[in-house]
Order: structure tokens, then sequence, then C-alpha cells
């Protein structure tokens, strides 16, 4: 579980971040940590990357695509951005 990696756990922490996890471990608590993560998984070539920068520029990009062109059903077919957009222009 990436949530739970201490490295990940500590870097919120400094970043003053509360994790939206209510109990140790249970994936059902953040079912929407780990949709994303399991469509990173398929739709990412992560284990192309020959080093850190490179990791690092997979990620960046396709959090870049997936807040912003990746439509989804369950936002009105909208990518997050634009249905958040339209949710403030309500």
């Amino acid at each position: 579980m990436y949530y739970t990696n201490p490295t990940y756990v500590n870097k919120l922490s400094s970043l003053g971040t509360k994790q939206s996890m209510s109990r140790r471990g249970n994936c059902i608590d953040n079912a929407k940590i780990e949709t994303f993560f399991g469509h990173f998984k398929d739709e990412c070539l992560y284990n192309k990357a020959k080093n850190l920068n490179e990791v690092i520029e997979i990620i960046s990009t396709y959090m870049n695509y997936y807040n912003n062109k990746r439509y989804q059903w369950t936002l009105k077919k909208m990518a997050p951005v634009q249905y958040r957009n339209h949710l403030l222009a309500a």
C-alpha cells in the first residue's frame, strides 16, 4: 500500500497534510486513491524508467493527463479540473 509507506507518511506530515484514511492500512477507507493507483499502474510505463528523474517525469506527465484530460464517468464525463471548474461556476 503506497499511502502507508513511512516515507510517504512522513512527507505528508512535514507538509502539514492530513491523510484521509481512518484506520491503519484499510483500503476500503481510501477507495479513491486505490482507484487512482490502479489506473496509474495500468496506464503508465513507470517500470521503463531508467532513473529517478525519468520516474518523476512519468509521474508529472501522468498527473497532468489525469487531472486535465482523462475523462471520468463519475465526474459527468469530465476531467477532474473541468469538473471542479464546472462546480465552481454553478
